[in-house]
């Protein structure tokens, strides 16, 4: 294969690791943002036990994408934690508040459940927040030299990064609101319908509006998305997964809304590349800059042909293993 292949490939993978990612954990962030909004304490023992076999697989991609990025593109890897330092800390503290509290919750006296609740709830919601920020920080670009840093360290906070971090923020929700659909019953199931009908349309007007300020950040992106011949088509897709989505939201068919939101996020996600490629840290790097030697990528590649589909298997035989409604017991420990 040619280096401008091997290139692309690995930027692919690193493409992939990162959108599984967002699509499996952001759903169990999705589920933990909106404990504050179910009050029971059995409805929020379900909750949590909805997604307490598979959130730390879900896991697993984030360090896919982290370990990827420094092996495939140590250039990029340089620049881009150097300029995310402050949202990537905090959002893995709160990764890692989030699964001590999800794991202790249930095993806690009420008093110290309550606690746990609030950790898990706002350690969720600070970690969407952080990711829609530093997703927001790299598309509005980070400034560098080629190879290091050269911006003040609060390049991230701006206007633009906060809009798509409460954007993500609501996206989860989303994500976590059809996955109760899918996976509870009863009063939660109904509630949590309404709340995926609310919060869908909030979404897309959030989505809307990133898409029209990105527009505005940069000459390239503007020029990209005035390509009709790829604009138009994920447009229509998106038009036809909304009106899936509210269309499946009331039938018995329970998961086809979350697989239809989870659409939305697909064509998000090839908008963002349709906009940014071959840019890996706008406004200038691009991946053939920043990659690691040929034979360096090559190497990753290979690992990454078994770790990708071994990774995808151990997730869908969890998944599998878990498969069905989550029904509330009689009373909860401790109570």
């Amino acid at each position: 294969m040619s280096a401008d292949l091997i290139h692309q490939l690995s930027a692919a993978a690193l493409a992939f690791a990162i959108i599984t990612y967002v699509v499996l954990d952001g759903t169990d962030l999705g589920v933990g943002i909106l404990f504050p909004f179910h009050k029971e304490t059995q409805s929020r023992h379900v909750m949590a036990f909805s997604i307490l076999p598979i959130w730390d697989g879900n896991e697993t991609w984030l360090v896919l994408g982290g370990g990827g990025l420094l092996a495939l593109f140590p250039a990029a890897y340089s620049i881009f934690f150097t300029a995310m330092y402050v949202p990537i800390i905090a959002m893995l503290l709160a990764l890692v508040f989030r699964g001590v509290s999800l794991e202790f919750r249930d095993r806690a006296t009420p008093a110290h459940r309550r606690w746990h609740d609030v950790a898990f709830a706002g350690a969720s919601t600070l970690a969407g927040l952080c990711q829609g920020i530093v997703l927001g920080g790299l598309i509005q670009g980070i400034p560098n030299d080629g190879s290091r840093y050269t911006g003040n360290g609060w390049d991230w906070l701006s206007g633009f990064t906060l809009t798509c971090g409460i954007g993500l923020v609501v996206g989860y929700a989303l994500l976590g609101a059809c996955w109760l659909v899918w996976r509870t019953e009863g009063d939660l199931q109904a509630r949590a319908r309404k709340q995926a009908s609310l919060l869908g349309g909030f979404t897309l007007l959030l989505m809307g509006l990133v898409i029209v300020w990105t527009a505005g950040l940069h000459p390239l992106y503007r020029e990209r998305w005035a390509q009709v011949e790829w604009v138009i088509p994920l447009l229509g897709l998106m038009a036809l997964l909304a009106l899936a989505f509210w269309k499946t939201l009331p039938c018995r068919i329970h998961y086809l809304p979350l697989f239809a939101v989870l659409g939305w996020f697909m064509v998000a996600y090839a908008a963002l590349i349709l906009a940014l490629y071959p840019l890996v840290i706008p406004p200038a790097l691009t991946i053939f800059q920043a990659s690691s030697p040929t034979a360096s990528q090559a190497f990753m590649l290979t690992g990454f042909a078994v770790l990708i589909p071994f990774t995808l298997a151990y997730s869908t035989y969890s998944f599998w293993v878990f498969r069905g409604k989550i029904r509330p017991r009689e009373k909860a420990d401790g109570e």
